[in-house]
């Protein structure tokens, strides 16, 4: 099963691929407005040190090309969150020592993707798209996901103050696991459902919210499906420079395995010496909080 799934993840990426790039390529004929290039990213960082150490960064980045009857996308991203366990103390004896200290540095978050898309318009409310995707999170259990897509969706609202489109698909994913999973089929066909809303808001709609929404159903095994909500609100400074503050909800009906230590039932506090190791389910939900500074252009 999985050279079809492959095949067909491959074939919907050089769909799309080969109808962006070769048109992104032409000039435009004379008399007709050229494809509308623009991006927006994102950055958020936080580090502190002395007694306790960490660092968080968060980029996202999107690049899009407009042009009349088409639309390409490229997204990418990834955050990462680092801690650092500080254990103080001293050598020698009560008034003659030397302070010493143990560090020990964690990865508590780290989350990747990167997704091409092709949208072209079959009338003014309806279009198919095409395109593939990448994304790896690692205390979630995903070393590698690599999912193929295609359908068709309608643009309920597509104003300058408000925006709202549902998209449809066929999915196909590849997806590698930190722990294997002797129970799980790692390549599968599956569905989506995905709604993208934009509304603007205040004086000179110098603000706006947004919310995305994902659905994964796997069609090989129904009790693995997946949700990925995000809801934003960003403010804008100038015509480049905005804020914007969103929070992220992964949910895995299905989640991923960890290998953890195995203490015996007369130890419920896990203080001793462990007896073996046991696969079990990591938490099925994921939040993420960010806050970053928007570059448009």
């Amino acid at each position: 099963m999985t050279r079809p799934i492959l095949a067909t993840t491959a074939l919907v990426a050089a769909a799309a691929c080969a109808a962006a790039i070769p048109a992104a390529a032409q000039d435009a004929p004379a008399g007709k407005k050229p494809p509308k290039w623009s991006d927006t990213a994102e950055l958020g960082w936080v580090a502190t040190s002395g007694n306790s150490e960490s660092s968080s960064l968060g980029l996202k980045d999107t690049l899009t090309r407009e042009g009349k009857n088409d639309l390409f996308e490229l997204k990418l991203g990834g955050i990462k969150v680092t801690t650092s366990d500080i254990r103080l103390y001293a050598v020698g004896t009560p008034t003659d020592y030397t302070r010493e200290e143990d560090k020990s540095t964690e990865t508590t978050a780290e989350n990747y993707y990167l997704t091409g898309r092709y949208d072209h318009n079959i009338t003014t409310r309806f279009f198919w798209f095409g395109g593939a995707g990448w994304d790896r999170n690692i205390p979630a259990g995903i070393q590698n996901r690599y999912v193929g897509f295609g359908g068709v969706g309608h643009n309920w609202f597509a104003g300058d103050r408000r925006k709202w489109r549902t998209d449809y698909s066929a999915t196909g994913t590849k997806q590698d696991n930190v722990v294997d999973d002797p129970t799980f089929d790692d390549t599968f066909f599956g569905i989506r459902l995905t709604s993208t809303f934009v509304q603007k808001f205040g004086a000179g709609d110098n603000g706006s919210y947004g919310n995305d929404t994902v659905v994964d159903e796997n069609l090989g095994d129904t009790t693995d499906w997946r949700v990925n909500m995000t809801n934003w609100v960003a403010l804008n400074f100038t015509g480049h420079l905005a804020l914007k503050v969103s929070l992220q909800w992964l949910y895995d009906n299905l989640p991923s395995l960890e290998v953890v230590n195995l203490y015996p039932a007369t130890d419920p506090g896990g203080t001793g010496t462990p007896s073996g190791t046991a696969l079990v389910e990591v938490d099925d939900l994921d939040s993420i909080f960010t806050t970053a500074l928007v570059i448009k252009y």
